[in-house]
């Protein structure tokens, strides 16, 4: 059993998003087999498509440089170094993230670079599994998720490998506990 706990940053305004769409800036995951031992990491950079220029907004809030996403690949070459890292394609691949919105990034931008999307439905939502782990009447964000676990949350909230690198924190406290697989 292998996991990927990810976590995607997507392009943003304040408001509607210019043609419709957000797109994917960034991916940024850990790679852990089933007794929660680090395989690897991930975490690279996406040049969008339709808006290719980040918003004010954007920049300040996932603290992403105009000249990181410059520098970025098209999401069809970084989500085939994904798939091959993460072994996406092995059945007992699981893919974690907090919240459904990386599922449609995922599916989203794969429709629109012409990209496979079958493996997006080895996707999982942690975020309900915790809420009925932990009897909660309602969902928590992830970093209050990680507070309450008393971990601190380390690095910047909405950079890909820092919201993934925390929620792993959460995952793997319960790895022997979620009910999803």
């Amino acid at each position: 059993m292998n996991f990927i706990v990810f976590d995607l940053e997507a392009t943003c305004w304040m408001g509607r998003p210019p043609n419709g769409a957000n797109e994917i800036i960034e991916i940024g995951a850990l790679r852990f087999n089933g007794y929660g031992e680090k395989l690897g990491e991930f975490n690279q950079f996406v040049k969008p498509k339709l808006n290719p220029i980040l918003s004010p907004f954007c920049m300040k809030l996932t603290k992403i440089d105009q000249s990181d996403i410059d520098r970025a690949r098209a999401f069809k070459y970084v989500i085939r170094d994904f798939l091959d890292w993460g072994d996406i394609y092995d059945d007992d691949t699981h893919l974690i993230s907090w919240g459904e919105n990386d599922k449609k990034f995922f599916r989203d931008d794969c429709q629109l670079h012409k990209v496979d999307d079958d493996w997006t439905e080895k996707h999982v939502n942690l975020k309900p599994h915790y809420r009925s782990l932990k009897r909660m009447n309602n969902g928590v964000g992830l970093k209050k998720a990680v507070v309450l676990e008393g971990f601190d949350f380390d690095g910047v909230s909405h950079r890909g490998f820092d919201d993934a690198y925390n929620l792993a924190k959460v995952f793997l406290k319960y790895i022997d506990e979620w009910n999803f697989y």
